[in-house]
């Protein structure tokens, strides 16, 4: 079938391949899972804000120029407001250390037409820039950190499992490298992988969690809710609600 005809003229997308792929955070039209090519996804990116602090920053992704068969799979979301964009350039810009690039990228569907998508990635230039490491050695960041959006952890392990869900046939060596050290961290410290993931974390086919039992505080069941200066909703519940196993 030959790709359709589509007018995207009036239409601005932006591909995500981070956190972006499995909780977008903003109001978005149509999506689709696709990739781009020349550059490759990396976790050489440190964060002092969604992912990490100040004192003890996380590691989440960029993209890296890669025009020796550099190939990134995520998804293309269509922006439909200024909210939009005006919230992932605080997000990504102001707060991540991003530049914004602009690339083509090519729909998994075969009948849709490649088109161009905007690009949030990091430079040595950043204050932020971690560069190269190990995968160990990011696994250890990894596992110590935690900021407004979320324990650093459900960053990796989340979208690990987006792209196998979503991507089957895609092997992201980097990603699941890091994603097995995590894994391995996790199990040496003994942490409880429910806590790290968040209270919305669903069992994946990869990990069984077993019985993390919670038990509300007040008679409603409800946390509180709160948005951080990023933009990020997150409900609070105190620790001693939630019993935790060894995983």
């Amino acid at each position: 079938m030959p790709p359709r005809s589509e007018d995207h003229s009036n239409s601005l997308w932006v591909f995500g391949y981070g956190s972006l792929c499995w909780r977008p955070g903003f109001e978005y039209g149509d999506s689709v899972i696709g990739h781009i090519k020349g550059f490759s996804r990396k976790f050489w990116q440190g964060n002092t804000t969604h992912r990490g602090t100040p004192e003890k920053p996380g590691v989440v992704a960029t993209l890296i120029e890669d025009r020796n068969g550099g190939v990134t799979y995520g998804v293309a979301f269509q922006l439909i407001n200024e909210a939009a964009l005006d919230y992932l350039n605080n997000r990504e810009v102001a707060l991540g250390g991003y530049i914004s690039h602009i690339t083509m990228f090519q729909p998994r569907d075969k009948s849709r037409l490649p088109m161009p998508v905007l690009l949030y990635v990091a430079t040595p230039s950043n204050q932020h820039w971690i560069g190269d490491a190990t995968a160990d050695h990011i696994a250890n960041q990894v596992v110590e950190s935690r900021g407004e959006a979320g324990h650093n952890v459900e960053y990796v392990l989340k979208l690990a499992e987006w792209i196998r869900k979503n991507l089957p046939e895609v092997v992201d060596d980097h990603l699941f490298n890091i994603e097995k050290a995590v894994r391995t961290k996790i199990d040496q410290k003994s942490l409880c992988l429910v806590s790290l993931m968040g209270q919305s974390h669903l069992d994946s086919d990869h990990h069984a969690i077993e019985g993390p039992e919670v038990v509300p505080d007040d008679e409603s069941g409800n946390g509180s809710e709160t948005k951080s200066k990023s933009g990020f909703s997150t409900t609070q519940l105190k620790p001693k609600c939630i019993r935790c196993v060894k995983v």
